[in-house]
């Protein structure tokens, strides 16, 4: 736990690092440099800014210890951090969409006049990209090696930059070329599908908290484990409940109706070690018995 933790942090401390730096210097340079499409990104880097000290302070009090009133942890706030990710990424979409949709308005009525963008914003542009890649190679796999939500949303909102980026830097080399109002327009399509992300994160995160689970991979997975333990007819039902990365599972099983309390316990206490065993992940196993028909197979 405590190597996952620290795992987790970091991933956020070096996403919030490099934020910091490139919202600084893709503002600054957007608005000296011209570039409509760049200063859109930099204020998308602006809010990664903010949530992720909302998600640092989020994964702090996850990694609380259990207590009376909290019996498997704080790790559900890792949830709630990915909920956080997906409400300032739309949010952020929103205002960029406007934004630049106002600006290639602008420009194509004549309201304002067209100015291509400066080398250093095309250089900015360029640079967030390979960082991004970085960052989003690094954060993914943090990701899947700690199971935790939060860190997998970080991880798309890093990929959503490469593609935000990469529109930037061609917005910007069209607008240099003479079509000013591609730049804009490019920072609008940035907003879509950064929109998309936010939702994404949103209906993934809203689904752990909601008890959405298991998938049918897991489901398949815990009746894969169960298929050689001897005593047991049939699975009949399987619910789990997430506290961040582990689960709860609480099984209903069908068994001889001869079976003894005794054998009953027996069977019960083979079924939690077999899971135990194979998914690190499984936080408690419950076991409900009832009698049952034999069936050959699960």
């Amino acid at each position: 736990m405590d190597d996952r933790q620290y795992q987790s942090e970091w991933a956020i401390n070096l996403g919030l690092g490099a934020n910091a730096f490139l919202a600084i210097f893709k503002t600054l340079i957007g608005v000296l440099g011209h570039s409509p499409a760049l200063l859109a990104d930099g204020v998308n880097s602006t809010s990664d800014v903010a949530y992720y000290i909302v998600i640092r302070v989020f994964m702090k009090m996850a990694g609380k210890p259990a207590d009376e009133k909290h019996p498997y942890g704080h790790r559900q706030l890792e949830s709630i951090a990915a909920l956080v990710v997906g409400a300032f990424v739309i949010t952020t979409a929103v205002a960029i969409f406007w934004g630049s949709i106002n600006v290639v308005y602008d420009i194509l009525v004549g309201q304002t006049g067209g100015e291509g963008a400066s080398m250093p914003a095309l250089y900015m542009a360029v640079l967030t990209v390979l960082i991004k890649v970085l960052l989003t190679r690094y954060t993914t796999l943090v990701g899947r090696a700690t199971g935790n939500l939060a860190i997998r949303a970080l991880a798309f909102d890093h990929r959503n930059d490469i593609f935000t980026a990469t529109a930037a830097t061609i917005g910007i080399i069209l607008g240099r070329a003479g079509y000013y109002w591609v730049d804009p327009l490019a920072g609008a399509l940035v907003a879509l599908v950064i929109l998309y992300t936010g939702v994404k994160i949103l209906r993934e995160s809203s689904d752990d908290l909601m008890d959405a689970i298991p998938g049918a991979e897991m489901d398949e997975h815990i009746r894969n484990n169960l298929s050689n333990v001897s005593g047991i007819v049939s699975v009949d039902e399987i619910h789990a409940h997430r506290f961040g990365p582990y689960y709860v599972i609480n099984l209903t099983l069908g068994v001889d109706a001869g079976l003894s309390v005794r054998e009953g316990e027996a069977l019960s206490c083979r079924v939690e070690s077999r899971l135990y065993q194979h998914d690190r992940f499984i936080k408690r196993v419950y076991v409900h018995l009832h009698p049952s028909e034999p069936a050959g197979h699960l």
